[in-house]
Order: structure tokens, then C-alpha cells, then sequence
């Protein structure tokens, strides 16, 4: 299974403690990551909370998805690993 969980219509003004603090009552939060935008340094409404066991990712899943959390209703699963991307293959100007 997994423990990592993708937290999204999260709002811009949550922060990562918020968001920790949310979910410790589900267990154990190990990590939280809110992304952000790189240009304009605002939330992107979307971030990750990494659980310590399977059984309290899970129990978070079924008791948040779909709840108002910081006034929005939030959707919680499973994250999905990041594809791997192949960089050798040029891809761009002048790859042949």
C-alpha cells in the first residue's frame, strides 16, 4: 500500500503545521510538504502528508477525504510516485 497521501483543495493560506496538526489525530505525521509556486512563492492548493504505517494513511483517507478543512473541502489518497523522466534523449534543438 502506501503512507504517503496527496492532500489537494488545500487553501492558500494553510500552512504545513495546520496541515500537520490536522492529520495527527489520525497517528503519527512524519512529514508534510504544501507546494508552492516557484515565481510567485503562493500555494499551488495542493501538498503531501506522509504518515508513519499504512493503517493511519488509510484511516486518514476515510475520515478526510471530502471534508471542509481551512474552509474548503478537501481531497485525500494515495500519492502517486512521481514518473521517472528520461533526460538523455535530448528531446530539444539539434538532438540527432
Amino acid at each position: 500500500m502506501g503512507n504517503k497521501l496527496y492532500v489537494g483543495n488545500l487553501s492558500y493560506t494553510t500552512s504545513e503545521e495546520n496541515l500537520s496538526n490536522y492529520f495527527s489525530s489520525y497517528g503519527t505525521v512524519t512529514s508534510t510538504k504544501i507546494i508552492f509556486d516557484r515565481d510567485s512563492g503562493k500555494s499551488k492548493g495542493f501538498g503531501f502528508v506522509e504518515m508513519s504505517n499504512d493503517a493511519e494513511a488509510n484511516a486518514a483517507i476515510q475520515d478526510t477525504n471530502g471534508k471542509e478543512f481551512d474552509g474548503r473541502q478537501i481531497r485525500v489518497n494515495l500519492a502517486m510516485d512521481k514518473p521517472h523522466r528520461d533526460h538523455s534523449s535530448g528531446g530539444g534543438y539539434g538532438s540527432w
